[in-house]
């Protein structure tokens, strides 16, 4: 080793001796005989053309910091996105809770290390299951598409069928993903999934298409609400009533913010529920910060086929004293292995907690009042900014949080829109124009309670502004 060998003090075995003694005793002479198994045409050659590393921790907290402030934030902005993500006020509280070292990592140990973690598990399920009206509500797992792809394939164990139903108006990553899942035609598993239409009118389901393509080879039937659009399902007794009349489940996707004014899934017939739960404490994340909850009945039939982790509290043989345990661990994939049904993981963990500190926060009042204020000022936003020339307003006041405006009568595009607004420093709504090109240029816009009235009103004013025409020399009409 030479003489300026740099000895990093935060990665462990960085002393030259104790890597030689590493080496020596797995029989190798140099680190890279490890790599021998990787063919010479794979292995890059030469230098990465990437600066030289930073040995001072002052300095590189400085480069850092240099980076970050590069970025355009919904901190620096206002943001009117959504669309799977979205911008809800976190309590101080839950960061200092979710950052306390018995809890900041997302992996657990067992039932005589991590009792503190058990039992926040337990009460954000307990919590939960109150929210959404069902006994059981598992461990999340990585994100709502997953859930869904974990849903759908219990549903065909259930019923062993092999075609599954889902609203077109689905969330289209979380549709991507749950294909994904479903195996595809060659192979023994094979799931089929279609989309149902839904009404131009009001954004629901069309029971029409929905009637037509319901049949006996249907597992389960998936409908969103509010959907990826917003809007509100106002038939899902109904709908719930059709897919088990044809002996399918009934799966429904729900945001549990949503469920202090909305009605909760298991008081309208659904089989299975599944969401988000990032609305409930975690922050916005840059693609972290994600996790998909599920919950059912109590009953043999789900918790057997469910591959999620579940949480309870029982007796223990001394008297008066209860303990947290897994319920039935033997039919996940740490019990069955490769033999599982499907597999589980821990990556949603840390999110569990705030999830659990933010309902307990919130209460029953909380959540209603939180609900009613979303509505308001969703609605009172999608007044205004329907008002503006050339914007209007799709499938009309049923909905949610979030809302679509057409751009059309404008003469411009959603791109050309949200280029000008962020020149305000103002993130607009989601593009919806490749997604759903039967909107034309529709936005998809998101108002929580973080928004207040000052907000709403210029980004009215900032999206009147950009929406006027072009003349031909650049200069607005």
């Amino acid at each position: 080793m030479s003489e300026d060998y740099f000895v990093h003090p935060y990665i462990p075995n960085a002393v030259p001796e104790t890597k030689e003694a590493m080496l020596r005793e797995i029989g190798k002479e140099d680190a890279l005989d490890i790599y021998e198994p990787i063919p010479d045409r794979l292995r890059f050659k030469g230098a990465l053309d990437v600066p030289g590393p930073i040995h001072s921790e002052a300095e590189l907290k400085r480069h850092g910091k240099s980076v970050l402030r590069k970025n355009a934030d919904c901190d620096a902005y206002l943001s009117f996105l959504g669309a799977g993500v979205w911008q809800h006020h976190v309590p101080a509280a839950v960061d200092e809770v979710v950052n306390r070292a018995e809890f900041v990592s997302a992996y657990d140990g067992m039932y005589y290390t991590d009792q503190g973690k058990w039992q926040a598990k337990w009460e954000y399920a307990s919590q939960l299951a109150e929210l959404v009206d069902y006994d059981v509500v598992t461990m999340p797992f990585y994100d709502w598409g997953t859930v869904l792809g974990l849903a759908l394939r219990m549903a065909s164990r259930i019923t062993g069928r092999r075609r599954v139903l889902c609203a077109a108006t689905t969330g289209p990553e979380r549709l991507t993903v749950a294909r994904t899942m479903c195996p595809p035609a060659e192979m023994a598993a094979h799931i089929a999934l279609e989309t149902v239409a839904y009404d131009a009118a009001t954004g629901g389901l069309d029971l029409d298409d929905l009637r037509a393509k319901l049949s006996d080879t249907t597992a389960a039937v998936y409908v969103e609400t509010p959907s990826f659009l917003g809007a509100i399902e106002s038939h899902c007794p109904e709908i719930a009533a059709l897919a088990h009349d044809a002996g399918a489940l009934f799966i429904a996707g729900a945001d549990p913010i949503s469920l202090g004014v909305l009605a909760a899934p298991g008081s309208y017939g659904a089989d299975i529920a599944i969401g988000p739960i990032q609305p409930l404490g975690v922050h916005l994340n840059c693609g972290g910060g994600l996790g998909g909850y599920m919950a059912f009945r109590d009953e043999p039939v789900y918790c057997g086929e469910c591959p999620l982790l579940l949480f309870t509290v029982l007796d223990t043989e001394r008297e008066g004293e209860y303990a947290f345990a897994e319920v039935m661990e033997e039919r996940t994939s740490y019990g069955l292995r490769d033999q599982g049904r499907d597999w589980v993981g821990t990556g949603a963990g840390l999110w569990t907690i705030a999830a659990a500190v933010y309902m307990s926060l919130m209460g029953p009042k909380g959540f209603q009042e939180l609900g009613d204020t979303i509505l308001k000022r969703s609605h009172y936003a999608a007044g205004k900014l329907a008002a503006v020339p050339g914007v209007k307003q799709l499938f009309g006041p049923g909905f949610f949080k979030e809302f679509v405006l057409n751009l059309d009568g404008g003469g411009t595009t959603v791109r050309a829109v949200n280029a000008r607004l962020r020149e305000q420093e103002i993130f607009g709504g989601y593009d919806l124009s490749a997604q759903f090109p039967e909107l034309g240029q529709s936005m998809l816009v998101c108002v929580t309670e973080v928004h207040t009235k000052n907000d709403i009103d210029r980004f009215t004013a900032a999206l009147a502004e950009a929406v006027r025409p072009a003349t031909s020399d650049g200069k607005e009409a």
